[in-house]
């Protein structure tokens, strides 16, 4: 009788990349002790897209690593055609490792005539043939029910933690910069033993965002101010000025996705922040890194995942 689980976990894995994020896709592969596949990409006079895989992939599992950052569109354009030409080469699965969800923000109509896009990106991506998605601090959790095939949702908090217990900030609360952060707050909170407060804000427009009121105790305490991504710190710097009208001490941020867009770096640099921890889901170009920022590698966590996939074991014990 054939052992079918023996043949599934001993598909050769193959990891790809695109041009989004190839930094984060070979320190991946450094993990996993694999050579990144080779394809190239390139683009047509009139920007169209071309991919061509340049190695053998029949009967392989393999993982595209594309973080779907700016240029937003063509990262996913790139992403969707990668997709489709392991589809047509026989590659037996399709994991696409997607750190960054572009899109993610833009999860339920909260005006009227207006699309669900997140949902759009998820239907493309399972059309163009991904059996699998890999994805790490989704804007909305919700975001997985989204697609029709399974999805990995990990979680940076490990990585950050782990960062912020090494700094010994004393008397120590940890502030969601809105509602729908809460839950994350939380659980920074509990792991870090700190306190927790949450600011109430109201959006006035995309990008924009009016602080009405701190809900907690700041005030003679150092605060962490956590988030999952950092856009274009509008709403960072206006917590961090209500904080500090609320008499707080020292000041740190922290979020997964760096996406730092248009005013984001001046902003920054103007704001009493005292450090700013990112991790590497998104390149952060050199001419946007400050003195008081850190970036943290999630390779190892990425990695582990995509190893446990291979595998077909679990990797429940990343979720938290």
């Amino acid at each position: 009788m054939e052992n079918t689980g023996y043949k599934r976990v001993n598909r050769e894995l193959k990891v790809f990349s695109g041009n989004s994020n190839l930094p984060l896709a070979q320190e991946i592969c450094q993990h996993l002790d694999i050579q990144l596949g080779k394809l190239t990409l390139t683009k047509f006079s009139d920007g169209e897209l071309y991919c061509q895989i340049l190695e053998n992939v029949r009967g392989k599992d393999v993982f595209i690593i594309q973080p779907t950052c700016c240029p937003a569109n063509n990262n996913i354009m790139e992403l969707l055609i990668m997709i489709d030409a392991f589809k047509r080469s026989s590659a037996t699965r399709i994991t696409a490792v997607i750190p960054y969800y572009g899109y993610a923000r833009q999860d339920r109509k909260d005006k009227p005539r207006v699309p669900i896009s997140s949902k759009l990106i998820a239907d493309l991506l399972t059309a163009a043939g991904a059996d699998r998605i890999l994805s790490m601090d989704l804007h909305a959790g919700q975001i997985q029910g989204f697609f029709d095939i399974p999805v990995d949702h990990l979680y940076a908090m490990p990585v950050l933690i782990e960062y912020l217990k090494d700094l010994e900030i004393p008397d120590l609360t940890l502030v969601s910069p809105d509602a729908g952060g809460v839950e994350r707050a939380r659980a920074f909170a509990k792991r870090l033993d700190a306190d927790l407060a949450i600011i109430d804000k109201r959006r006035t427009g995309p990008n924009e965002a009016e602080v009405l009121h701190i809900v907690g105790h700041v005030a003679g305490r150092n605060v962490i101010i956590c988030d999952d991504l950092i856009d274009t710190a509008g709403t960072l710097v206006n917590a961090v000025t209500a904080l500090r009208k609320k008499k707080a001490e020292r000041v740190f941020a922290c979020a997964t996705h760096g996406v730092l867009s248009g005013p984001a770096v001046e902003r920054l640099q103007n704001a009493p922040i005292e450090k700013i921890i990112l991790t590497n889901t998104v390149p952060i170009e050199q001419s946007k890194l400050l003195p008081n920022m850190a970036v943290l590698s999630v390779a190892g966590l990425l990695g582990t995942a995509i190893q446990s996939i291979h595998e077909e074991t679990s990797v429940s014990n990343l979720f938290v």
